[in-house]
């Protein structure tokens, strides 16, 4: 066992309070921090009735929701200002190398998110140090795709190459299951770019261009589609296939998922 100590000596650990930054009820913290450094120190800026942050600094860990108990090293932020709504805060340059590399293991699971630091320092444990910042979770296979918009945004703004490369090489069928209406919408993806490319519009704009996705999606933040959106591929076919072939299997799957009239959100 490795403990963060050991690798990173911290003098005065009482200095600092630790953020475990887990999901919020609408965006997993890993996926903000992937997709949108400012969108993560703000995070850090939120300011609750109570002055959670009252120590110097902010050692700030993003639950890697993918591993049971395991957080990555999301930087240590100066608060410079106290404002009666806000926190101000700056990025310091202290373990800036570790910064989205280092995957720590602790098994937190208390209510409160904004803890004493030195509670826990002695106590976290070093899992791994990724060879390059996360940007996104590795391609799972054509079999295992199972998206939040959430994590489609980070991919698609990481550009991540792997999946880039698979899904851009594909025809398919793919699936978008809205959580909060239970209703589904099924589409296909026959252009140049595939699946990457179909999937691309919707992470841009949430709804591709779909009338019945466009009556949901009118908040241009995106929120309700982060909220409630997910995104599965049914099948998939060489880039050589046929679109005929792709729209038939398409209406195939329309009719066995229901997507069609008040059960679904395809009109045809």
């Amino acid at each position: 066992m490795i403990r963060l100590s050991d690798i990173w000596p911290i003098a005065a650990p009482e200095n600092y309070k630790v953020h475990f930054a887990r999901w919020n009820g609408e965006s997993q913290p890993l996926e903000v921090w992937a997709r949108d450094r400012r969108e993560w120190q703000g995070w850090q800026e939120y300011r609750p009735a109570r002055d959670e942050f009252n120590r110097p600094s902010i050692f700030s860990l993003v639950q890697f929701y993918h591993e049971p108990d395991i957080w990555l090293f999301g930087g240590v932020f100066r608060v410079t200002q106290r404002l009666s709504d806000c926190y101000v805060v700056e990025l310091a340059d202290e373990g800036a190398s570790f910064l989205g590399r280092l995957k720590l293991r602790s098994a937190y699971r208390e209510r409160a998110t904004r803890v004493n630091f030195e509670n826990h320092y002695s106590a976290l444990e070093v899992e791994e140090i990724l060879r390059e910042p996360y940007s996104g979770r590795a391609f799972p296979g054509f079999e295992n795709i199972d998206l939040s918009f959430d994590e489609l945004e980070t991919l698609v703004r990481n550009n991540r190459p792997d999946w880039k490369a698979a899904l851009s090489s594909v025809k398919g069928v793919y699936l978008i299951s809205d959580s909060n209406t239970g209703k589904r919408y099924v589409g296909s993806a026959y252009s140049i770019d595939g699946i990457w490319g179909r999937w691309c519009n919707y992470a841009a704009t949430g709804h591709g261009g779909n009338a019945e996705l466009r009556q949901l999606v009118s908040d241009p933040t995106l929120e309700y589609c982060r909220k409630f959106f997910r995104f599965a591929l049914l099948e998939h076919r060489p880039n050589l296939t046929s679109d005929e072939i792709v729209f038939q299997r398409e209406g195939f799957w329309k009719r066995i998922l229901l997507s069609r009239g008040e059960h679904g959100l395809n009109r045809n």
